[in-house]
């Protein structure tokens, strides 16, 4: 593993590992309790991410005993165990006990100490491997971190990937710098909330009629980092849902109908790609706003690795291989985010059938769109036919009967899915929220059939959410991709 000193280090943990680390750290004894991590390690252009994949509670009295020189101390047995699960998994090893205290924490002098005393060895038993310390308290976390080689360096914060998304650092961050530019929309979430924002490297898949909009709201809300992805040119028909695009983008003197097959491919080539219409759609609402835009598909390998250091992601296109891959992101580098999209659902005789909106909040470990039957191996197996049949299926289930689409129903699913983003990264979500799915159907007869909610299954040995698959693999495993 290659890895600087310098690279600022992070841990991400999965809900469930969390929750699960927490209860037995903090069972209301005020006593001291220990535990091991394995992670995987991801090395990205923002830094080095430590992803929890495995949680070993040391039991008290057996594992977690009184200690030599210090309080307590995790057994010989344990420790030995536990490094060569990590070693054979290929994951660093992360000693974890708590503190007293709320929201700051720190080593003792016992405890970098005993890292002294036993970090070197244990860093030879993994050979290229990170071993470390964690001392939490309820709501900070402190790591020494020993690298390959002599590199050391302290963890920057912990994220635990639920609702709302949970920061944790050694000590509170000094209060940030206000910018007037956001001074109504601060007053909800305060100027830390914006500061946050700022931070924040969001990716959009696919910016047709929902996309569009979710660049929009993200880059008037201060988001400080976009990787927007969709590999189409803006036709006449994105016209009225495609937010920002214009008449001339669609090239329309070459593409009219009456003009000659030759001249309307030419104006096809040369119409704007999507991408380039939210950049400026995103410019003009925020002009400090980073942009990265890739007029690809996120089913290519090297496109949706660029997705790997995001801390949200947006999925609005259409096509199976895309969820499989969105869905393969959020479980195997633990990065939370929502599918969004709306439907109108016509007959062959041509009445409709039913009009709504979707939003589908997915996290490490929940609402796996495999576990649900949102990813179907038949439609996987047709989009890997032909580039125009592929171009076929992206809006049409029939190719006589094209799908129905407007901007209004979009409008809805984007601005619920947009508040549940700005709600937990701004910690504005109680610590009790329940997540659900939910569905908006305007033209349902009975009041309480147009929101519906639905509580997404879980298969326990899923081969993508649970830890038996993908869950915190990070570049151990291949994406999903067709390249």
């Amino acid at each position: 593993m290659a890895s600087s000193p310098m690279s600022t280090w992070t841990l991400r943990l999965p809900a469930d590992l969390a929750r699960q680390l927490m209860t037995h750290l903090f069972p209301g004894d005020g006593d001291e309790h220990g535990a091991v991590i394995g992670a995987t390690v991801v090395q990205t252009d923002r830094g080095s991410r430590l992803l929890a994949r495995r949680l070993y509670l040391a039991r008290d009295g057996i594992d977690y005993v009184a200690g030599q020189r210090g309080y307590r101390m995790l057994t010989p047995t344990f420790v030995r165990d536990r490094v060569l699960q990590c070693r054979n998994e290929g994951l660093a090893y992360l000693a974890v006990h708590c503190h007293g205290g709320t929201t700051s924490v720190g080593f003792s002098p016992a405890d970098l100490a005993s890292h002294e005393r036993g970090y070197p060895a244990l860093r030879d038993i993994l050979g290229d491997g990170v071993v470390g310390g964690l001392v939490f308290t309820p709501q900070a976390v402190a790591g020494d971190l020993w690298l390959p080689g002599e590199g050391r360096v302290e963890l920057d914060h912990a994220l635990v990937a639920s609702w709302p998304l949970h920061a944790m650092r050694a000590a509170p961050l000094p209060a940030p710098t206000t910018d007037l530019t956001y001074d109504r929309q601060s007053r909800l979430f305060g100027d830390r909330g914006q500061a946050i924002l700022a931070g924040q490297k969001v990716g959009v898949i696919g910016v047709g009629g929902a996309g569009s909009l979710i660049v929009e709201y993200l880059a008037r809300l201060g988001v400080g980092h976009l990787v927007i992805i969709d590999p189409d040119r803006i036709d006449r028909t994105n016209l009225p849902r495609v937010v920002g695009s214009r008449l001339s983008d669609a090239r329309p003197w070459l593409t009219d109908p009456a003009r000659p097959e030759l001249l309307r491919a030419l104006g096809t080539r040369l119409a704007t790609p999507k991408v380039r219409v939210s950049r400026r759609v995103a410019r003009q609402a925020n002009p400090k706003i980073k942009i990265e835009t890739l007029q690809d598909d996120v089913t290519r390998d090297d496109v949706a690795l660029r997705l790997i250091d995001c801390d949200y992601l947006f999925l609005a296109a259409d096509s199976m291989q895309a969820r499989l891959v969105f869905n393969a992101l959020v479980h195997q580098y633990l990065i939370p985010g929502v599918q969004v999209g709306a439907k109108v659902q016509v007959s062959r005789d041509g009445s409709v059938t039913d009009i709504f909106s979707v939003v589908r909040p997915v996290a490490p470990g929940f609402g796996c769109l495999w576990c649900n039957q949102l990813v179907n191996p038949a439609k996987l197996q047709e989009e890997a036919l032909t580039a125009e049949q592929l171009r076929r299926q992206r809006y049409v289930q029939d190719e006589n009967v094209h799908a129905p689409s407007v901007i209004s129903l979009n409008a809805v699913a984007v601005a619920h899915a947009v508040d549940d983003y700005l709600l937990r990264v701004t910690g504005l979500l109680p610590v009790t929220y329940e997540p659900r799915w939910r569905e908006f159907h305007p033209a349902a007869p009975a009041p309480l059939d147009r929101v519906r909610s639905q509580i997404p299954r879980k298969e326990e040995d899923c081969s993508e959410c649970s830890d038996a698959g993908r869950l915190g693999l990070g570049t151990r495993r291949r994406l999903p991709t067709r390249s």
